[in-house]
């Protein structure tokens, strides 16, 4: 692929040929963004060679920069990957359209209906790492919510992005839509993100999916606003009132079912009331998976093999087999502690207190809380969105896993017979 001279020029033509083509995806029927989609997942099917062709280039040059084995196991594309990649199209052509939808519509004396209708965002600006996958899942959710994307996948994966993005614009063009509907930047050039990040006249929303550097990278330096979460600090609170065989699938399951996802638990709280008989099972449980524990001074007292936690413990994200643990007083102690210390993506109470339970589900501030269940849940596909675009911890937009209403938004609509303000 030949370098391109002048990337703030490129950018710019990007960026125009994206808010034309969200004019005309806006307004496209719920019909011809399913043919769109369906024919990109037959595409991929059909593509598949070339796929993994693709794939095993970007493997071997990403071996002799020496990425890691996480890096290299994100990147690689298998035929059971790309036939997954298939599948999350059709599935996203058969969630329901989310655009135009109208809502809470009321009579007022007046006479006239006042409601709301669910619109697109406009043009939406992708930034991720390594897995390729992620392509066909942006294109996919930024289509059926009606908006045009510009997709800047990493370098690592170029030629993989590049022969996805090619199967991409044929289901646009065999469903009669703009191409530039979704565009891959064919670039690695930095200054490409940098251009990205500060066309608010092209772009309406950033959404950055990668690594703290990079996150922070986009949050500090973006004209645009950003959809995004930083850190993945996710705690399971074992509470009192805890079943113990709950409490056990539950930590297991959030802690070491993957280590390296945003929703693994990294926070471990007990209530002190069944810390002796509990805890010493749960530590037995992790430790036979290889997982270090960091603790206070209560857990340490009752597993001598754990590590002394530090301050720092309680905030960290480890993405590791290591799992930091409190022994808290109980329920008002664990909010406090969560509250402070958690980066608001997801957590989880223990409990058969119904009380507690819903005092957890109002009080704990994070995107995501959960009841007797695995942090591992928080998804958009478990939480019946489809594929998702991302997670928010933001307050403002949207919060939590976003899937297709996360990328649209609302208008205050009114429908009248002739009336008139007096």
């Amino acid at each position: 692929m030949k370098p391109i001279d002048d990337i703030t020029a490129y950018m710019e033509n990007l960026g125009r040929a994206a808010r034309a083509a969200s004019r005309l995806t806006a307004a496209a029927s719920t019909a011809a963004k399913n043919a769109a989609l369906l024919e990109m997942a037959r595409q991929i099917r059909a593509q598949q060679d070339a796929l993994l062709a693709a794939n095993a280039a970007d493997l071997a040059e990403a071996r002799t920069n020496g990425l890691d084995a996480a890096l290299i196991d994100r990147l690689t594309l298998t035929a059971k990957s790309v036939e997954a990649m298939a599948q999350g199209l059709e599935q996203v052509a058969q969630l329901p359209d989310p655009v135009g939808e109208i809502t809470d519509l009321k009579r007022r004396p007046s006479g006239i209906q006042v409601g709301k209708m669910r619109v697109p965002l406009g043009v939406i600006g992708i930034i991720y790492e390594a897995r390729p996958n992620v392509t066909a899942d942006a294109a996919a959710l930024c289509l059926k919510s009606g908006n045009a994307a510009i997709l800047r996948g990493g370098k690592e994966a170029l030629r993989a992005n590049q022969a996805i993005a090619a199967c991409v614009r044929t289901g646009l063009k065999a469903a009669g839509l703009p191409e530039t509907a979704v565009q891959v930047i064919e670039t690695t050039d930095r200054a490409a993100v940098g251009s990205l990040i500060t066309m608010p006249e092209y772009v309406d929303v950033i959404v950055p999916r990668g690594g703290k550097g990079l996150i922070e990278r986009i949050s500090k330096e973006a004209r645009v606003p950003v959809i995004k979460h930083l850190d993945g600090n996710c705690h399971v609170y074992v509470d009192e009132a805890a079943d113990p065989e709950k409490a056990l699938n539950i930590v297991d399951n959030a802690k070491t079912q993957r280590y390296g996802t945003c929703n693994t638990a990294e926070s471990l709280l007990v209530a002190r009331a069944v810390a002796t008989t509990l805890l010493p099972r749960i530590a037995a449980m992790l430790t036979a998976k290889g997982v270090e524990i960091r603790g206070c001074a209560e857990t340490r007292a009752l597993l001598p093999n754990a590590k002394e936690a530090t301050e720092q413990d309680w905030y960290e994200e480890y993405l590791a087999p290591i799992i930091a643990v409190k022994v808290v007083a109980g329920l008002d102690e664990a909010i406090e502690h969560i509250n402070r210390y958690s980066s608001q993506h997801t957590e989880a109470i223990v409990s058969e207190n119904y009380t507690h339970a819903m005092r957890f589900l109002r009080e704990v501030d994070s995107s995501s809380v959960m009841v007797n269940a695995s942090t591992r849940f928080a998804d958009g596909f478990e939480y019946g969105l489809g594929a998702e675009i991302g997670i928010s911890t933001d307050k403002i937009h949207a919060r939590g896993p976003v899937g297709l209403d996360g990328l649209t938004s609302q208008k205050w609509i009114v429908l009248g017979n002739g009336e008139v303000r007096s």
